[in-house]
């Protein structure tokens, strides 16, 4: 690494450890931070220190059931309001938070802020993403529950289970 890139990757450290955030780092300059939620109970974020800047990858679903269009659609729509990050899929139609920042840009605080965009996006756009790509398996899965005639405990456990993540629940 270069002293650049060794100083930006000190910068990523302590920034993760002053916000508290439990983090790993597998590697020298590449961390995985674990960001919690509200919506989304756990976010994980990759933060990569290269040659050139810091790459940000997070998870935040698998590719939807259905609807793909909408939730795509949905994702596109809300990238041009979007600081520092932007929505991206995989080749399996998974959806991600991802950016680059320019080396000089990497101070302490640009790091704060970069993580807590990537919460806030990931955790607000949650319930939307689950209820837009898999509304109906929410609602098969609700309907099975009450068939199998589930204790209410059960069925109001499940239930807050749904509404957690933004599903709504028909009976």
């Amino acid at each position: 690494m270069t002293a650049d890139v060794t100083a930006a990757a000190e910068i990523v450290r302590a920034a993760l450890i002053d916000a508290g955030v439990e983090f790993s780092e597998p590697r020298p300059g590449g961390f995985v931070a674990n960001l919690p939620g509200q919506k989304r109970l756990k976010t994980a974020c990759w933060l990569i220190v290269g040659g050139q800047g810091l790459s940000v990858e997070a998870f935040v679903a698998r590719a939807p059931d259905e609807n793909h269009e909408q939730v795509y659609r949905w994702l596109l729509s809300h990238n041009a309001r979007m600081f520092a990050v932007s929505w991206s899929i995989d080749d399996s139609g998974d959806i991600y938070l991802t950016g680059r920042l320019p080396l000089p840009a990497i101070t302490a605080d640009t790091v704060d802020k970069l993580l807590g965009v990537v919460l806030d996006y990931a955790d607000s756009a949650f319930n939307t993403l689950l209820e837009l790509g898999f509304g109906s398996s929410i609602r098969r899965e609700w309907a099975w529950r009450e068939s199998r005639g589930e204790s209410l405990a059960n069925l109001a456990a499940f239930e807050g289970f749904v509404k957690r993540r933004g599903g709504a629940v028909s009976r």
